[in-house]
C-alpha cells in the first residue's frame, strides 16, 4: 500500500516529508496490532526529523492548523474550537471531566469495560458526584436504559459516554444516546479516545458539549499529547473549575488565542508528525476512507481467527473497527505468554493480557496496516499454533460436553 504525497505551496513542512509512504514498517519493525501506539507511516516518521522551536511563528501555525482541521473534522463551525494538550490519553479525559463538569454537578457514566470504570475512577479522585450504568463486558448502555435513569435521576448534569470500549472493542451506540442526553437538556461528554477519526462523529449528529481524542490512534499520529473539541460557550464557563494547572483546558484554550502558544513546552515532534497524519488521514479519504480500511482489517482478521477455531467476545452487531477481542482457546497447549513470544518473533505486537473478566487477548485493526497485512498476521497465528502444539482453539465455555 503505497502513495505519494501531493505538492502542497507555503508550507514550511513539505521540504522534510516529500517522501514516498510505504505502509510497511522499518525492516526490525514489527507490526503493532494494538489501539495506539500503533504503526505509522513512513511520512510521519520523517515529519519528525527536524527540530522545532516551542515559540517559533511556523511551528505556532502548524498548532493552529492542527486546530482548524479537527474542528473541520466534527463539522464545528464557528461554535465549537480545538485545545491540544500535553499528555496521554488519560490526562485529556481527566482535564475534560474536570473542566467541563461543575464542581456542584452530577455525572451519569456509561461503562462496559475498563475505560468507562476508568471515567469513575476519575470522578472519585476529582470529588465530583456521579452514578454508573455499568453493563460488564458483552453488552453496551442502550439509548432507553440512559432515558429511564435520567427520568429517575434529575440531579445528573452530565452524562460521559465512551465512544469505542477497547478493552473489548465494543462499539457503542453513541448517536442514540446523544438523542435521549439532548431530549432530557443534560450535557453529553464523550471519550472518543480510540475511535475518532475513523468512526463518523459530527456535532450536526451528536452535538456534543466536549470530546477528547489522542494523538496517537486513528489519525495514526505518535504519543505526546491529545486534543479536546468543545464548544466554545463551554470552554469560557470552564474558567475556574480545574483541579490542576496543567489540566485546566480553560487556561490552555484562552493562552492559546491569545498567544497562538502552548502554555507549557509542547510535544514539538509530535505536533509535527500529527499535522503530517492528518495530511495523510485527508488524501486516503477522510474518516470515510479510513473507516473502509478498518473495517476491511477488522472483516479479514475476524473470519480467518475464526476458522482457526477462535470464538469473539462480541457479537458480530457490536465488533468495532478498531479492536477485537476473541476467547483464549482452552487447549492445554495454550499460553497467552507463549502465544505473545511466538506472534512477536514473527513481527506482530498484539495486546498482552487481559481488561476482561473472560481470559482473552485482542488484536487491534488500525494503524498503518491493510488487508494484505492481515492475511500475514493469519499466517502467524497459524504458525504460532502449530509450533505450541494447539489444536482446538474453542474457548472452554463453548466446547462440547
Amino acid at each position: 500500500m503505497t502513495a505519494m504525497r501531493r505538492s502542497r505551496e507555503n508550507d514550511p513542512m513539505a521540504e522534510l516529508v516529500e517522501v514516498q509512504t510505504d505502509a510497511l514498517p522499518e525492516a526490525d519493525d514489527p507490526y503493532l496490532l494494538t489501539p495506539g501506539p500503533l504503526t505509522t507511516s513512513r511520512r510521519t516518521k520523517e515529519a519528525m526529523l527536524h527540530d522545532w522551536g516551542s515559540w517559533d511563528v511556523e511551528f505556532n501555525e502548524v498548532t493552529a492548523d492542527i486546530r482548524r482541521r479537527l474542528i473541520t473534522m466534527v463539522g464545528g463551525g464557528e461554535t465549537y474550537d480545538c485545545v491540544p494538550l500535553q499528555g496521554s490519553g488519560t490526562y485529556c479525559v481527566e482535564a475534560m471531566l474536570s473542566s467541563f463538569i461543575p464542581k456542584d454537578g452530577w455525572a451519569l457514566v456509561l461503562m462496559n469495560g475498563a475505560y468507562g470504570q476508568r471515567a469513575a475512577k476519575t470522578l472519585q479522585y476529582l470529588g465530583r458526584d456521579y452514578i454508573k450504568l455499568d453493563k460488564g463486558d458483552y453488552l453496551p448502555p442502550l439509548p432507553e436504559e440512559v432515558d429511564d435513569l435520567l427520568n429517575r435521576h434529575p440531579e445528573v448534569t452530565d452524562v460521559v459516554a465512551i465512544h469505542c470500549e477497547t478493552s473489548s472493542g465494543i462499539l457503542n451506540p453513541l448517536q442514540g444516546i446523544s438523542d435521549v442526553v439532548m431530549k432530557h437538556g443534560r450535557r453529553l461528554l464523550v471519550d472518543a479516545m480510540s475511535a475518532f477519526g475513523a468512526v463518523p462523529l459530527d456535532v450536526s449528529d451528536v452535538p456534543f458539549e466536549a470530546m477528547v481524542s489522542s494523538a496517537n490512534k486513528c489519525i495514526e499520529g505518535v504519543p505526546g499529547f491529545g486534543f479536546v473539541v468543545a464548544k466554545e460557550t463551554a470552554l469560557a464557563e470552564a474558567e475556574g473549575r480545574s483541579h490542576s494547572l496543567s489540566l485546566d483546558v480553560h487556561d490552555q484554550w484562552a493562552y492559546m488565542n491569545r498567544t497562538s502558544q502552548w502554555r507549557f513546552t509542547p510535544p514539538t515532534h509530535s505536533v509535527v508528525a500529527f499535522r503530517e497524519a492528518l495530511l495523510q488521514h485527508e488524501e486516503e479519504g477522510g474518516v470515510p476512507g479510513r473507516l473502509a480500511r478498518y473495517s476491511r482489517n477488522r472483516e479479514v482478521m475476524v473470519e480467518g481467527m475464526r476458522e482457526l477455531g477462535f470464538s469473539t467476545l462480541l457479537e458480530d452487531e457490536w465488533l468495532s473497527p478498531i479492536i477485537t477481542t476473541f476467547f483464549c482457546p482452552v487447549d492445554k497447549n495454550f499460553s497467552f505468554t507463549r502465544f505473545y513470544d511466538e506472534l512477536k518473533a514473527r513481527k506482530f505486537i498484539i495486546y498482552p493480557g487481559k481488561l476482561t473478566e473472560a481470559e482473552s487477548f485482542r488484536i487491534g485493526c488500525i494503524g498503518q496496516l491493510d488487508e494484505h497485512v492481515m492475511r500475514q498476521l493469519l499466517t502467524a497465528v497459524e504458525d504460532a499454533l502449530k509450533v505450541m502444539g494447539v489444536k482446538d482453539c474453542r474457548p472452554a465455555e463453548r466446547q462440547e460436553s
